[in-house]
């Protein structure tokens, strides 16, 4: 699914809590689980990194700094408050997924104009948030980069794409990081879901695609739902 249609953690994480795993150390384990296959999605775009915005590179420091800055707001919340906290998260990223097509379609039709200084810092101050947002939680952070990219002045979609990989690698490399020091990762749960997320997107891509994209997409809305409904009843 997140070769051809993006949303696994949808999937992935829920189905560690079903599994039993605590919220907390399923999510850390979730997003050091799946880090190792978004280093391939860098690697697939870079040819359309050629030729950037040298000021973009400038992204990854609030990327890093916000997402250590999750990780340790998710070390230090509650266990009980993090598990009123995940319906919600969950709902927020499905309604995000949703509407990433539209809002990617619309990015690729939007006119070409020179990138706007005087948004960068604003941009800067978003990405902070969306890093903190990466390492605490995850799901969804893409189209929230795409749409400061788009602020910025970006309208290749396959550029910002590109981008987007980067600055997610960022942010999960180092909350990863500190999950993994903090003891926080089942590590009998994340080889497997490590092994099964480089499988599917090297085998996967090609039975996601005979399914359709449209209806990958469709699976993860309806699933997403369904998660955060059933979750919301076990509280």
């Amino acid at each position: 699914m997140n070769s051809v249609a993006g949303g696994g953690t949808l999937i992935s994480f829920p189905t560690l809590i079903w599994l039993g795993v605590p919220s907390i150390p399923a999510n850390a384990t979730n997003a050091v689980a799946l880090w190792p296959g978004s280093l391939g999605s860098v690697w697939g775009y870079r040819r359309e990194m050629r030729g950037l915005d040298t000021r973009v590179w400038a992204l990854v420091v609030p990327s890093v700094i916000g997402g250590l800055a999750g990780a340790v707001l998710l070390y230090r919340t509650p266990t009980d408050v993090f598990d009123r906290l995940v319906p919600v998260l969950i709902l927020f990223a499905t309604v995000l997924f949703m509407v990433q097509e539209p809002l990617q379609r619309r990015f690729n039709l939007a006119p070409y104009h020179e990138a706007r200084s005087h948004w960068f810092s604003w941009v800067m101050f978003f990405q902070l948030l969306v890093g903190i947002y990466g390492g605490y939680f995850g799901a969804g952070i893409g189209i929230l980069m795409l749409a400061a990219l788009s602020v910025m002045g970006h309208t290749d979609i396959h550029q910002m794409n590109g981008i987007k990989n980067v600055l997610a690698v960022a942010v999960n490399a180092v909350a990863s990081a500190y999950f993994v020091v903090s003891g926080l990762v089942v590590w009998s749960d994340a080889l497997v879901m490590a092994a099964g997320a480089v499988l599917g997107g090297v085998g996967g891509a090609g039975i996601a695609r005979r399914i359709g994209r449209t209806a990958v997409r469709r699976m993860v809305v309806v699933i997403g739902f369904a998660m955060a409904v059933s979750l919301m009843l076990r509280l």
